[in-house]
C-alpha cells in the first residue's frame, strides 16, 4: 500500500516515515527542505523535494495516487506566525488546500492531519475534550483550525475520508531548537551548549508532552480507525516546564541553571488534553511516561554531541 508523507524530512514527519516503511509500506515523502533533513529519512523511502503549495506537488500526488495522504508540512513557529502572518496561512491554509485539491483529484481515500492543541487558546480547564470551545490566540493556530475546518468540508462534498490529529507538545530524539522546536528541543540545544535554560514566565505552566514514538503510532493506527474524527494525540497528564527542568537535571551530571524571562506573546498557559477519545477510536494507548521519554531523548543528546 502507498503512502504519502508531506513534511515527512521533518521531526514527527521522519519518525513517521520510518515507522510507515518498518511495518511494509511503501512512503513517499513530500518536503522543501525549509526546516527537513533528508538525512532523517528511512533508506527506503522516496523523497520529492516540492512546496506543498506548489503544482509540482499536485502533480506527484496525481501520479502516485496513494491510498492515504499523512499531512504534516506546516510553518510551526508560533513566533513566526505573528511577525509573518500572510508567510503562515499560505503555508498552512493555502498548502493545505492545495493538499486536498490533489488528494480530490487524484482519488486518495484519507487524508491524516496534523493539528494542534493551540486551538483551543487559554481554556481554563485542567482537562480539555475534543468537544471544549475553540479560540487560537496565535495565527500559526488559526491557520491550523482553518485546515481542520476544510478537511471537514472536503469530506462533506467530496467524499475525502480523515482523521485529524490535534497534538499535545510532541518531544523526542531528532527535534530541532528551532522552527518546530518545542521546549524539549530547546533544553536539549542549550544543554549540549553549555548554556542556562530560559524560561519565559515562571515555569508554571503546563504542558500535555507526548513522546513522538506514541505519535507515530497514533498516526499509523488512523489509517484504517478514526474516520470522520477530531482526536487528541496527548497522555491525558500535565507537567509544568519546572518539572520538565528537574527530569532533565537528574539524568545531567553538572547543575543546570535557569533564567527565568517574561512570558512570550500568544503562548498558552495551560494545556492538557484528554485522550479518551482517541483511545476509543484508534485502539491506541500512549505507551511512554515523561520519565521514559526524556530518558530516551538525553541518550540522544549525548549521542550527537
Amino acid at each position: 500500500m502507498k503512502m504519502v508523507v508531506t513534511g515527512g524530512a521533518g521531526f514527527i514527519g521522519s519518525h513517521l516515515v520510518n515507522g510507515l516503511v518498518s511495518v511494509g509500506y511503501e512512503v513517499h515523502v513530500i518536503d522543501n527542505l525549509t526546516t527537513g533533513d533528508p538525512g532523517r529519512l528511512h533508506s527506503e523511502a522516496i523523497l520529492h523535494v516540492a512546496d506543498v503549495n506548489s503544482q509540482q506537488t499536485t502533480a506527484y500526488i496525481s501520479v502516485l495516487k496513494p491510498e492515504v495522504v499523512f499531512h504534516l508540512a506546516a510553518q510551526a513557529d508560533v513566533q513566526r506566525s505573528i511577525m509573518e502572518p500572510g508567510l503562515d496561512a499560505d503555508a498552512n491554509i493555502m498548502g493545505t488546500l492545495n493538499i486536498l485539491e490533489a488528494c480530490r483529484k487524484a482519488g486518495v481515500r484519507k487524508i491524516v492531519f496534523a493539528s494542534t492543541s493551540g486551538v483551543y487558546g487559554n481554556l481554563e480547564k485542567s482537562q480539555l475534550t475534543e468537544e471544549d470551545e475553540v479560540n487560537p490566540i496565535s495565527f500559526y493556530a488559526l491557520s491550523k483550525l482553518t485546515g481542520e475546518r476544510y478537511i471537514q468540508l472536503y469530506e462533506h462534498f467530496f467524499g475525502l475520508q480523515y482523521t485529524i490529529l490535534r497534538y499535545g507538545n510532541v518531544y523526542g530524539p531528532g527535534q530541532t531548537a528551532k522552527g518546530e522546536g518545542g521546549v524539549v528541543a530547546v533544553f536539549g540545544d542549550r544543554l549540549r551548549q553549555g548554556k542556562p535554560f530560559h524560561i519565559f514566565g515562571d515555569g508554571q505552566q503546563t504542558r500535555d508532552f507526548i513522546y513522538v514514538k506514541d505519535v507515530v503510532e497514533a498516526n499509523i493506527a488512523s489509517i484504517e480507525h478514526g474516520d470522520g474524527s477530531i482526536l487528541h494525540v496527548s497522555t491525558g497528564t500535565a507537567h509544568t516546564v519546572n518539572t520538565l527542568v528537574d527530569l532533565i537535571g537528574k539524568l545531567h551530571p553538572d547543575p543546570i541553571a535557569v533564567n527565568y524571562l517574561p512570558a512570550k506573546s500568544g503562548d498558552i498557559l495551560h494545556s492538557c488534553l484528554s485522550n479518551v477519545r482517541a483511545r476509543e477510536s484508534l485502539r491506541w494507548a500512549p505507551l511512554f511516561s515523561l520519565e521514559k521519554g526524556i530518558e530516551e531523548t538525553y541518550r540522544h543528546w549525548l549521542r550527537s554531541s
